[in-house]
């Protein structure tokens, strides 16, 4: 247990513990229900739950020896009620369990810490060498593990630690009747047919805002496409007709995981507040320059400037920082996308 001088005081005294459900769990359930896959390694997933389970009772162990006020929520039961008179939120798991704690957070007031329950801690860990292998939690956005919560933790009560400020992706999705803005991006949106095998169809273009006599109609011949979002008006510019298999926007957070993988570039800078979209398998036929087109594939969104999409597929999904939480699109749908999203308060990675 880490020791702390006396008198020196809380600077987190009510705090919300958010842990993960674990796949042994989860599985378990299903078992009970006859529907468990035969597959499943029941020794290795127990393992991992005892370990996760061993690392929450710790970590309850240490926020009772330092006297703070704490409840605690499993991560598929968290609601925004949760979150009253909570000045700081611990999520035990892995990056999954902050993500899904991060989208409660919409006005990022409340800071975020991530304990990864179950880390990697050997190279064997990281590499899989034959099939009884489970590789374990990244952590990538974890401030600390089950090795050394004991002191990154007591740092954090007291003041310490380093509190960064996270860049979120904003969207919101206007369709005929109704104007729906989406919970905060922390990594990354994909935005394509909810068939892999489909194609998506798009129109892609960059919002200009129209300064014009609110008493008067915007006169469209003036210009391109004109659109509004709430209730502003827009000139679309620069568009361009896509079919791909989607598209990928991601934070500087999330440019390592999705985006990268992908084909996109790694952001260093993680408190960069520019965005990158990346064009999925863009399929370009009949247009003047191909390679015109293909810089457009692949690029950066910065402050200011504002994406356009106009949905032209039946059909359409957004998946929001991973495939757990989804808005549906239909044909004609708007979609807009900047880094106006306030911020998330997070504790970057704890060194000893």
């Amino acid at each position: 247990m880490s020791h702390i001088n006396v008198g020196q005081k809380l600077r987190f005294r009510n705090l919300l513990v958010v842990i993960k459900q674990t796949a042994y769990e989860e599985y378990s359930q299903l078992k009970l229900r006859g529907q468990a896959p035969k597959a499943l390694r029941w020794k290795r997933l127990e393992s991992r739950f005892q370990a996760h389970k061993q690392c929450v009772n710790d970590l309850l162990g240490i926020l009772r020896h330092h006297q703070v006020n704490f409840s605690c929520v499993n991560r598929v039961e968290l609601d925004r009620q949760h979150l009253a008179d909570v000045d700081l939120i611990i999520a035990v798991g892995g990056d999954g369990t902050v993500l899904s704690s991060a989208h409660f957070l919409d006005h990022g007031t409340i800071p975020l810490l991530g304990v990864n329950s179950d880390p990697m801690v050997t190279k064997e860990d990281r590499s899989v060498k034959k099939k009884s292998d489970e590789r374990r939690s990244h952590g990538a956005l974890c401030m600390c593990t089950a090795v050394n919560m004991a002191d990154g933790i007591a740092a954090v009560l007291y003041g310490g630690g380093k509190l960064g400020q996270r860049t979120r992706i904003h969207c919101t999705v206007k369709s005929t009747f109704s104007e729906t803005r989406l919970v905060p991006a922390l990594n990354d949106l994909l935005i394509a047919n909810p068939s892999p095998a489909a194609v998506s169809r798009f129109r892609m273009g960059w919002l200009d805002p129209l300064h014009v006599d609110k008493n008067k109609p915007t006169p469209s011949s003036q210009y391109g496409t004109v659109t509004r979002f709430g209730g502003l008006p827009y000139d679309v510019k620069s568009s361009l007709n896509v079919w791909s298999s989607g598209m990928w926007v991601s934070t500087a957070t999330g440019s390592s995981a999705a985006m990268t993988a992908a084909g996109g570039k790694e952001m260093e800078n993680l408190e960069s507040s520019d965005l990158q979209y990346l064009i999925r398998e863009h399929m370009i036929e009949n247009v003047d320059s191909n390679e015109e087109v293909k810089q457009k594939d692949n690029d950066m969104l910065v402050t200011g400037e504002k994406m356009h999409l106009r949905w032209n597929s039946q059909k359409g999904r957004i998946f929001i920082d991973g495939s757990h939480l989804t808005h549906n699109l239909e044909l004609g749908d708007e979609i807009l996308i900047d880094n106006n999203a306030p911020p998330l308060q997070m504790f970057e990675r704890f060194d000893v």
